[in-house]
C-alpha cells in the first residue's frame, strides 16, 4: 500500500502557531510521543525554531524540525533535530522533500551550513543523508539529565 502513494499528492508546509489545529490529525510514527499542546505552542512560538510538515489529505504524515544557532564569531548554522515520515508514506520521496525544504529554509536565513546526527545503525536515514552531505564525521554525544523546577 505504501508504495502506491505519491509524494506529489503531499503538501509541504512550514507551520506556525496558527497551524496548531493540524496536529489534531497526525499519522503514527511521525512523532515519538503524543503531541503536548503546551510544548507545541512553545516550540512554534520560538523564533529560532522551524518545523515543516508533510500533509496528505489534511493529515500530518511527515515532519522535519530545526533550530537556527547564531554565534558571535561565525555565521549561523542550522541544526536539524528530527526528520520522520509515517511508515505508510516512506520511500516515495517525502523525507527527501522535507530535507530539501529545510535546507532551503536555512540557506534563506543565511546559514552557511546545516548539520544533523543519526544513529550509526539507522540505515534508512543514512541512505537519505549521505548522498547529499559534504561529509559525515563520527562523533560522541553526551546527554545530561537536568532537574526540572
Amino acid at each position: 500500500m505504501g508504495r502506491t502513494r505519491q509524494a506529489s499528492k503531499v503538501e509541504l508546509r512550514r507551520v506556525t502557531t496558527r497551524d496548531a489545529n493540524l496536529f489534531d490529525r497526525v499519522a503514527g510514527g511521525v512523532f515519538e510521543l503524543p503531541i503536548d499542546r503546551r510544548h507545541l505552542e512553545d516550540y512554534l512560538s520560538a523564533p529560532q525554531h522551524c518545523m515543516i510538515v508533510a500533509l496528505a489529505r489534511g493529515r500530518i504524515v511527515g515532519q522535519v524540525r530545526a533550530v537556527t544557532h547564531r554565534h558571535p564569531d561565525k555565521p549561523a548554522e542550522l541544526a536539524i533535530d528530527e526528520l520522520a515520515v509515517a511508515p505508510g508514506y516512506r520511500r516515495i520521496g517525502i523525507g527527501r522533500s522535507l530535507l530539501a525544504a529545510m535546507l532551503d529554509f536555512g540557506s534563506a536565513l543565511g546559514c552557511e551550513q546545516a548539520w544533523l546526527g543519526t544513529d550509526l545503525h539507522n540505515a534508512p536515514a543514512r541512505a537519505l543523508y549521505e548522498p547529499k552531505a559534504r561529509h559525515g564525521d563520527p562523533y560522541l554525544m553526551y546527554v545530561f539529565s537536568l532537574a526540572v523546577p
